[in-house]
């Protein structure tokens, strides 16, 4: 008993091992990471750029892919430098309280993302069914509120994972099998009574994510039903053209949470540890690297904006030349 207090006390960090079984590939893993966080933070740097400068961007869609853009950002910011400190440096070393932090970061802004996906798909329903009077509902101040609430509700439903992982006592070692600090991957680590943190992880995913898929399912319903009532074909791709980024951000962002849902729960050992891993940091970086691609290739007030500047800045070249 004075061995297991003693191990409890002086755990005050973690080892992340990277992703297991795969160790001698990691300086290969961390090229397509390390390139599609790059391509992240320019692509959603450049988004909020253009949203913040140009007014034709100062429309409810824009400030809604800005509150995504900055999410994405800080989601992916929160994993992929550690992890690539741990693939090139071998830098493993997190402290305890640094580890919680990391871990309410990314499980309040993937909860966030997943909230202002569902705010998109409500804007997208407004605009397609009442369009005359889309600028009066959804006001900017109405914009802010609902963005706030969508924070809060993330960061009221995490912070309880960071006081009930914290209590536990931890004498099963200090080595996280994960690229990063994963609620239950750290709650696993306890010889502790965890079912309060998975039956409350679960709670959160079905209230965050049910809630919002539930949300934009019937959003998409309404939408549906509005467009196929229109009289004219081109009428009905060009609605449905609005909402072809949007869909294609909802796939990259639930795809891999599902996959890893329900692999979790019902893939038992036929899936490998390294391809959950692999495909929770998927989730993590995917959404950050191509909702700026899809967004500039299918919206095109972007598009034009993207190529006024570029040919703005190739023109001011030639004149200096």
């Amino acid at each position: 008993m004075l061995i297991l207090n003693k191990t409890e006390l002086n755990l005050a960090s973690f080892i992340l091992n990277g992703i297991p079984g795969l160790e001698s590939m990691h300086m290969w893993i961390s090229f397509p990471f390390c390139s599609m966080y790059a391509v992240s933070m320019v692509g959603n740097c450049g988004l909020l750029y253009l949203i913040h400068f140009e007014d034709s961007l100062h429309r409810p869609m824009y400030y809604f892919l800005a509150m995504v853009s900055l999410t994405d950002l800080v989601m992916c910011s929160s994993t992929i430098p550690k992890a690539l400190c741990i693939f090139w440096f071998h830098l493993k070393l997190i402290g305890f309280e640094e580890c919680l932090v990391q871990m309410f970061f990314i499980h309040t802004f993937t909860g966030m993302e997943s909230g202002v996906l569902m705010l998109m798909a409500l804007d997208r329903y407004v605009a397609i069914c009442y369009p005359l009077r889309y600028s009066t509902i959804l006001t900017n101040p109405i914009i802010a509120k609902a963005g706030l609430v969508t924070f809060l509700r993330g960061v009221l439903l995490i912070i309880p994972f960071t006081f009930l992982t914290k209590r536990l006592p931890y004498c099963r070692g200090n080595i996280i099998h994960h690229t990063y600090c994963d609620h239950m991957s750290v709650a696993k680590l306890s010889c502790g009574n965890i079912k309060a943190n998975a039956v409350y992880g679960l709670m959160v995913a079905l209230l965050i994510g049910g809630f919002d898929i539930l949300c934009i399912t019937i959003s998409y319903t309404m939408i549906l039903r509005a467009v196929v009532s229109l009289s004219s074909a081109d009428a009905r791709q060009k609605a449905f053209s609005t909402c072809t980024a949007h869909i294609c951000a909802i796939v990259f962002s639930y795809s891999p949470a599902f996959f890893s849902f329900f692999s979790h729960r019902f893939g038992g050992y036929t899936i490998p540890p390294s391809c959950h891993i692999i495909v929770a940091n998927i989730y993590l970086l995917l959404p950050p690297t191509m909702n700026p691609i899809v967004y500039g290739v299918k919206t095109k007030q972007i598009r034009d904006n993207v190529i006024r500047i570029l040919s703005g800045s190739k023109n001011t070249k030639s004149h200096s030349i």
